[in-house]
């Protein structure tokens, strides 16, 4: 899972076995270590209809409603996205880069851009 904060945005790209993981379990989380402090950062299931997030003891969650994630699972959907209390929330499937990129991109999407740039 990435995440990215900018302002007041955050972003999280989930490739596609954290996106089953997530259906299965209702929960993924990573996290980065700081030396002496970590930061965990997750994303659960939630009842509620809307996305939301929290941020307390070093730990951001963001809440995914079950009937995004089912829509999520089933079809070529990339993402969804919420404004929470001024925050700017979106959750997207991580596509493959079309340019060449060093990290490893096999659990990632085909990027439905790919054929049109070949």
């Amino acid at each position: 899972m990435k995440i990215r904060i900018k302002g007041n945005s955050l972003r999280y790209r989930l490739t596609r076995s954290e996106v089953e993981n997530l259906a299965t379990e209702g929960l993924i989380e990573d996290k980065t270590e700081f030396g002496t402090g970590t930061l965990v950062y997750s994303l659960r299931s939630t009842t509620a209809d809307h996305l939301s997030a929290t941020f307390e003891n070093n730990c951001i969650t963001l809440y995914m409603p079950e009937q995004f994630l089912q829509e999520w699972t089933d079809t070529d959907r990339v993402g969804f996205e919420h404004t929470d209390n001024g925050l700017h929330l979106l959750i997207e499937k991580d596509f493959v880069c079309i340019d060449n990129q060093t990290e490893d991109q096999s659990d990632n999407y085909p990027n439905p851009l790919a054929d049109k740039l070949c």
